[in-house]
């Protein structure tokens, strides 16, 4: 199942990876929910959700500088519709005690290390919310102990519609660590603590400190 808000791109999509789809503005947070209900209904509960959808804000939005209008686009986008996602997705997923939840963020969301100190203040400030989100869910669900699983991602500069054609990293690299987090085996006895760890922020499959 893909959701997107770009219908033609997503009927493209879909048809290559032979799935269903469905077409929603995320911005509408009202309309958000009303997706991702009918998609619970149609379909039932799902093992993975990873949600990979975010936009960049203007390069010179800074904190003071921001108006109402940008910021809440950028906090709808990034944030709210992630809340709405996860909320109503992944409550049901955590309830059968079996799920995987995985979702972009960005480095740029830290509280700590190179890149974080000011600007780009909407985008910046909803990573990190997402990071937080992603932190408290965690600990809300028992840190893995009963079978939910929720992680965020820092794909790096990846060559989308975001980051551009100049970007260092291909989309299948962006995409890798996530793809390894919905997927990896979970065994208790045969890996590290690192990894069967979650409610975490992770970048090439390593663990990236907040």
């Amino acid at each position: 199942m893909l959701v997107a808000q770009d219908h033609d791109r997503l009927v493209t999509a879909a048809a290559a990876l032979n799935c269903d789809f469905r077409s929603v503005d995320l911005e509408d947070i009202e309309a958000a929910k009303h997706c991702f209900d009918e998609i619970l209904q149609s379909f039932g509960v799902p093992q993975m959700l990873i949600l990979a959808h975010g936009v960049m804000t203007a390069r010179d939005a800074k904190t003071l500088r921001t108006d109402n209008t940008e910021w809440r686009r950028v906090m709808a986008i990034n944030l709210d519709s992630v809340f709405c996602a996860v909320n109503t997705l992944a409550a049901p997923m955590a309830k059968a005690r079996d799920g995987r939840v995985v979702i972009f963020s960005a480095c740029l969301g830290r509280m700590s290390g190179p890149g974080n100190a000011g600007g780009l203040a909407p985008y910046r400030i909803s990573k990190a919310g997402v990071n937080a989100l992603v932190r408290n869910l965690a600990h809300e669900t028992g840190l893995g102990s009963r079978g939910f699983f929720v992680d965020a991602v820092c794909p790096g500069h990846t060559r989308t519609d975001m980051g551009g054609p100049s970007a260092p990293r291909s989309v299948e690299e962006g995409a890798a660590t996530a793809i390894w987090l919905a997927t990896r085996t979970i065994d208790p006895a045969g890996i590290t603590a690192q990894e069967k760890s979650t409610g975490l922020l992770w970048e090439n499959m390593q663990v990236v400190e907040w």
